[in-house]
């Protein structure tokens, strides 16, 4: 279903099933693009709640979901199953996997890679510039890797070119300025080793049936 205020661009391809709130825009043409030059998909059973604007060029999976307010900049690669909560911020050439969930006001910028199941909080902010306003910066730019898994804790910073390893777990409001081995624990300012996610007992616990 199309809301009647919702603007689809041409070339947008969206799977049956959609659920589209009011205001949304899909197919938003980036910067020196005429509409319809770069075509959108869209799979099946998204739900795309208002405010939504999507830009051109994205390759998105089946059950796509967003809360309200999300922007999506252009030429992005999202998996199946994606959730990215509301007032969140995805930039361009941005890759997402199968199953991975990102809370509300998130900020994840270009270059970034977001493995299968990845686990995003509230308010996390991803960085890529090392040297922001410098001669060359956008020439310069580090995307952030995290890896399958890996969950990352509301309000942390993530700085340029870290790698979080898979399943790993970055406590909340850390900042984190080196790799992170996988499955490993970090919190702090700036983020250290402090436990495995081996050590921690609540992800031991299988889920309950239902």
């Amino acid at each position: 279903m199309r809301h009647a205020t919702s603007v689809i661009y041409p070339s947008v391809e969206i799977g049956a099933q959609a659920q589209i709130g009011a205001f949304v825009v899909i197919g938003e043409p980036a910067r020196g693009r005429d509409a319809g030059d770069v075509p959108t998909f869209i799979g099946r059973g998204a739900v795309i709640r208002s405010h939504t604007v999507i830009y051109d060029g994205n390759q998105i999976g089946d059950d796509f979901q967003t809360g309200h307010g999300v922007l999506i900049r252009e030429d992005n690669r999202i998996g199946h199953r994606v959730s990215i909560g509301s007032h969140s911020i995805i930039e361009h050439h941005v890759v997402i996997e199968d199953d991975v969930r990102i809370h509300s006001n998130a900020f994840v910028p270009e270059f970034s890679v977001l493995e299968a199941g990845c686990w995003i909080g509230p308010c996390v902010v991803v960085t890529n510039a090392r040297y922001p306003r410098s001669p060359r910066a956008k020439e310069r730019l580090e995307g952030v890797r995290i890896e399958r898994n890996a969950r990352i804790g509301a309000g942390a910073v993530l700085l340029p070119g870290v790698r979080i390893g898979a399943e790993a777990l970055v406590g909340a409001g850390a900042v984190v300025t080196r790799h992170v081995p996988a499955r490993a624990v970090v919190a702090g300012n700036p983020a250290r080793v402090i436990n495995t996610i081996d050590r921690i007992a609540a992800y031991d616990e299988q889920d309950s049936p239902g």
